[in-house]
């Protein structure tokens, strides 16, 4: 365990030593200063840990646990981050040393989070602790914790708390890519600021993209809290360049937060055109309008409602070139850097095969009724079909399920950035068009079909320019339903980029 934490020393010694203008030491002042941080992110952290347990507990997550912490709520961002993925990790002892010690009465019971949170924080952390209730709370029992956990350890035959935890799943270093935002800057002045401190060269696939060393940390650089460039994975911007909608198109994302394969479209889009992103989660939503305000781009119009309640016929959207889906998912492809094995729910999907879970058919069944409505739009040229999962019920399940409707309707399966090797499982004839992304490839897991409908001429509409896409080939022919919805409350929803629903 951890050393005690400092304790303050007893006024009645003595007089407090200051210095020469009348004021505390230097240490002292640093001292408190330290322990203020961790009282106040000890806080960040326990509201960051409730949205985990709570999204993790319903599986209706309002995002990862990164991306929870580098929202823009969240002030000591490095310090939140490390308490949360640490109490995570120790969890399942917490809950037993607290429960086990009687601790966690009735009255804290609101607070867990934040008592939980803190007993890591005194017991295996730092240490620092600063009047709070919570933190006076486990200092005034923290021989009782010391001893329940010393029984867990000799009940279980262990001789640390390291092996009571565990091992847990490390992340793979992988390289640190950056989009650039050409609404705002370009990417040769990117590449000369962060020169001066990184290593830094251009990707060689993905317009704008640039690759720096693993473990570059720049959430709180200036070219990313203004908008001039986003930490987004390589796998998730081909996503975008492989859909390479047209500047003055109209594009619909039809599940969009938290926006960054949005932003990358107006960009794509020279700020152009209009972009439709629909976010149904309230939460999310805020999250979307906050990535799409700090872009710049006033293309893109927000909606908090759900894709599947437009009305495809609706002259409003009669308009709609390309669509975007990235509907929801296991996010399987991601769940490492996610850091998902810290969650509580990891060990139970570890005793079933995840691949043919009842959540996964579930999210099989609604992929495919997202993706038939994205291909019933009358105008709609280009639609790609994307995923963040690595299984095979999520993706070539899903295409090849609704490539007889896509058939009838003029489409066919393109084959986005040709020259990639991983291409989709062999389970149906015209696979080889599909997209695979793998950690092998030091990249998230990702999924990517792109239909293209056939021009009257039996051409290909809209040919793509500035990314190489192989002409359709033949696809099999089956009959599928379809079904419409009503366009009413939707309409009514659609927000300008700089305004609020909620």
């Amino acid at each position: 365990m951890a050393p005690p934490p400092p304790q303050r020393k007893n006024p009645s010694r003595g007089p407090a030593v200051t210095g020469g203008n009348g004021r505390p030491p230097r240490r002292m002042a640093s001292r408190d200063a330290a322990e203020r941080a961790a009282f106040f992110a000890r806080r960040e952290a326990a509201a960051v840990l409730r949205r985990v347990l709570r999204g993790d507990a319903t599986r209706r997550s309002a995002g990862s646990i990164k991306s929870l912490v580098y929202s823009p709520t969240v002030r000591n961002k490095r310090a939140t981050f490390a308490l949360v993925c640490q109490t995570l990790k120790y969890l399942p002892i917490l809950k037993e040393v607290l429960g086990s010690s009687g601790v966690l009465n009735s009255k804290w019971k609101k607070q867990e989070e934040l008592v939980v949170v803190t007993a890591y924080d005194i017991l295996f952390g730092q240490g620092t602790a600063v009047s709070g209730s919570a933190e006076q709370l486990i200092l005034a029992n923290k021989d009782i914790l010391s001893s329940a956990l010393d029984r867990i350890c000799a009940k279980r035959k262990v001789s640390s708390v390291e092996d009571l935890v565990g091992q847990k799943t490390a992340v793979k270093p992988k390289p640190r890519f950056l989009r650039v935002n050409t609404l705002k800057t370009t990417a040769e002045s990117v590449i000369e600021e962060l020169s001066k401190i990184h290593m830094v060269y251009k990707d060689d696939m993905v317009p704008d993209m640039l690759v720096l060393p693993p473990g570059t940390d720049l959430h709180s650089h200036p070219l990313v809290t203004n908008g001039k460039v986003f930490l987004q994975g390589k796998a998730s911007c081909m996503v975008a360049v492989a859909l390479n909608p047209k500047p003055g198109w109209k594009v619909i994302d039809a599940c969009a937060a938290p926006g960054n394969k949005t932003v990358h479209l107006a960009a794509l889009m020279n700020g152009e055109g209009s972009i439709i992103a629909c976010e149904l989660n309230k939460e999310r939503a805020k999250t979307l309008q906050h990535t799409v305000r700090r872009s710049g781009a006033n293309n893109i119009q927000t909606v908090n409602g759900d894709f599947l309640d437009i009305d495809s016929k609706d002259p409003s959207y009669a308009e709609v070139r390309a669509i975007l889906l990235d509907p929801s998912c296991s996010g399987s492809g991601i769940s490492t850097e996610r850091l998902d094995y810290l969650l509580p729910s990891h060990s139970r999907d570890d005793q079933d095969d995840a691949s043919t879970s009842s959540r996964v058919m579930k999210l099989s069944a609604f992929q495919k009724k997202a993706l038939s409505h994205a291909l019933s739009f009358p105008s709609v040229a280009r639609v790609v079909y994307s995923t963040c999962s690595i299984h095979q019920a999520e993706n070539e399940d899903v295409v090849n399920a609704v490539l007889p409707l896509a058939t009838s309707l003029g489409f066919e399966l393109a084959t986005p950035f040709p020259q990639w090797h991983r291409r989709g499982l062999p389970v149906f004839e015209g696979s080889e068009h599909l997209l695979r992304t793998d950690p092998e490839d030091d990249l998230e897991g990702f999924f990517i079909a792109l239909f293209v409908r056939k021009a009257a001429n039996g051409g290909v509409e809209e040919p793509s320019e500035d990314v190489a896409v192989e002409v359709p080939r033949k696809v099999s022919r089956r009959r599928h339903g379809l079904r419409t919805f009503s366009s009413l409350r939707l309409s009514r929803m659609i927000l300008c980029s700089n305004r609020v629903l909620w």
